[in-house]
């Protein structure tokens, strides 16, 4: 089993960044630039509820299901329960550290197959592209959360 875990801090309030991943639609907003993303299905975020989309990776579909549980305003997480990993669990943690200051923790633990099929995995889903994908998800937490305070301010 692998494990990734990356951490960031985000300049506002726990309840601002716990409502960010709460909102419909974060799965899209938070992909990178380059990337399509197709939702097939979404479900407001509870323990029970499913997300099914597929990423293009280029000219590679990868599809998705994924299911989440232990919900609450400081942490979700989400378990792969179809794809293309052998095992995926991503628990997005949220921890005050000031009033106005929140740390984001991306803990994930994952096992890729084996053989040609832990192959195809193995190349999608090296750490190298964990870590830069969770830089661009990073900056664009920021940037939205950011935006969501001021126009909340106005």
């Amino acid at each position: 089993m692998s494990v990734f875990d990356f951490r960031f801090t985000v300049n506002a309030p726990l309840a601002a960044v716990s409502a960010f991943h709460f909102e419909p639609g974060i799965l899209k907003t938070l992909t990178p630039p380059l990337m399509i993303m197709q939702v097939h299905r979404f479900d407001p975020l509870a323990n029970g509820s499913i997300g099914e989309f597929t990423m293009w990776m280029g000219p590679v579909p990868v599809r998705w299901k994924a299911e989440h549980s232990n919900v609450s305003e400081r942490s979700f997480t989400d378990t792969q329960v179809a794809g293309p990993m052998k095992s995926w669990v991503h628990t997005h943690t949220f921890s005050a550290i000031d009033d106005n200051t929140t740390e984001v923790h991306e803990h994930i633990e994952f096992e890729h197959f084996g053989g040609l099929k832990g192959l195809w995995s193995r190349l999608l889903f090296p750490k190298p592209a964990l870590f830069a994908l969770f830089n661009i998800r990073k900056m664009i937490t920021r940037r939205e959360v950011a935006r969501r305070l001021e126009s909340a301010d106005s």
